[in-house]
């Protein structure tokens, strides 16, 4: 039997649009950890200023054991999906965790934010509800929404980004649904801009409305110890519903969470889809962003010297000419304008030694293409020395500087 002829046809003439349009994305592939700087294949040693690893905890030597101890006590995998026989003792405490962490009665746990996401909305909404997002969340709540809309009927809709007034009104003209929903990001991966929680919970207390925050970029990395972006703003146990990732700041593995009332994830195990129909986490990765979040709890100097690098890192970018977004949080994006410029220096930087990613339309609006830098709290300051100078020295090159 052969395969079809004009399926891989298409897949090969979509494939060639991408590369003609220049936004096909080529895998890079590491060759040792994830660290301040690592081993690329063909590149030798690079500096990253593209990772998620926010605190360095993906080469943390507790974090590491504790996967390596986790492997010999559970073995390499769970062998079944969590109602069946495939939920262990490291779960539960994993999840006790996590719940503290964030300042919840409880949380569930899954392979991945993405499949958190994804089983929340189709979980508690219901016909009759109305869920609204902000237009700049992730890629996964939009879906989450999509599903639960197909699934239960629920009422969606999308409010302007960062724009309260506009989620006041749409909130308003939902004022018959049975029960309002909204969803945020905690921080926005593509600005690094912080919610605005505060308003946003009392915009839901006046509406009766639920709010719903993704903390993957915030967990870990906002708050005076990490604890996400209701301790950067003194409200923690306040948001009715938080989810996040083990994949970032939390060492970097994989995983994701639901945290809320203990009902709430009474109701993820008997109902949620991904859960219900997905192997849990390995154990090894459970132990390890188990070891994680202790490792947080113990040492906030980390969270700290993440946030000096980063303020040193957006004031040096100022300095030498270039225009990084304002903000608080470790994402530090460089406006460049046009998408061809954005990609060309990623690929000069590269050359340089500096894997940072460009992103241009129709990622982020036409005119305002960035290289996203992302820092951490093992860079040195020599490391983020070089980066600027290196940024300046493309973009000059490039003809992007001011």
């Amino acid at each position: 039997m052969t395969l079809n002829a004009g399926f891989r046809a298409d897949l090969e003439a979509q494939v060639a649009k991408l590369k003609a349009d220049r936004v096909y994305k080529t895998l890079n592939h590491l060759d040792s950890p994830q660290a301040a700087r690592a081993t690329m294949e063909g590149r030798g040693e690079v500096l990253i200023l593209s990772s998620n690893n926010y605190l360095g905890l993906c080469t943390e030597p507790s974090v590491i054991r504790a996967g390596k101890e986790a492997l010999d006590r559970y073995g390499a995998g769970t062998g079944s999906v969590r109602f069946i026989c495939g939920t262990f003792t490291i779960h539960r405490e994993l999840e006790s965790a996590l719940a503290r962490l964030v300042g919840a009665d409880a949380s569930m746990s899954y392979v991945s934010a993405w499949n958190a996401n994804e089983g929340l909305t189709a979980t508690v909404a219901e016909e009759g509800d109305f869920v609204v997002s902000d237009a700049l969340n992730h890629a996964s709540i939009i879906d989450s929404m999509r599903l639960a809309k197909s699934i239960t009927k629920c009422t969606t809709a999308v409010y302007k980004h960062g724009d309260l007034d506009d989620l006041v009104e749409k909130l308003r003209g939902a004022k018959g649904a049975k029960r309002r929903l909204i969803w945020t990001d905690g921080v926005f991966s593509m600005e690094g801009a912080i919610a605005k929680l505060p308003q946003l919970l009392q915009i839901a207390r006046d509406h009766d409305a639920v709010l719903i925050v993704d903390d993957s970029h915030a967990t870990g990395v906002l708050g005076a110890t990490g604890r996400g972006t209701a301790e950067h703003y003194g409200v923690i146990g306040d948001v009715d519903v938080i989810t996040s990732t083990l994949g970032k700041a939390l060492g970097g593995a994989a995983g994701g969470f639901t945290a809320g009332p203990a009902a709430l994830c009474d109701m993820l195990t008997q109902r949620s889809r991904p859960q219900l129909f997905s192997n849990a986490l390995p154990p090894t990765v459970a132990a390890s962003a188990l070891a994680a979040v202790r490792f947080i709890g113990n040492h906030p100097e980390r969270v700290q010297a993440l946030r000096a690098n980063a303020a040193w890192f957006r004031s040096a970018l100022k300095e030498a000419g270039l225009k990084p977004m304002e903000g608080e949080t470790p994402i530090v994006p460089i406006i460049i304008g046009e998408t061809a410029d954005a990609i060309r220096m990623s690929e000069l930087l590269l050359d340089a030694g500096i894997f940072v990613t460009g992103f241009g339309f129709a990622v982020v609006p036409q005119g305002a293409a960035r290289l996203r830098c992302q820092v951490s709290a093992t860079h040195t300051r020599d490391d983020l020395d070089f980066a600027v100078r290196t940024i300046r020295a493309v973009a000059a090159r490039v003809g992007v500087t001011r």
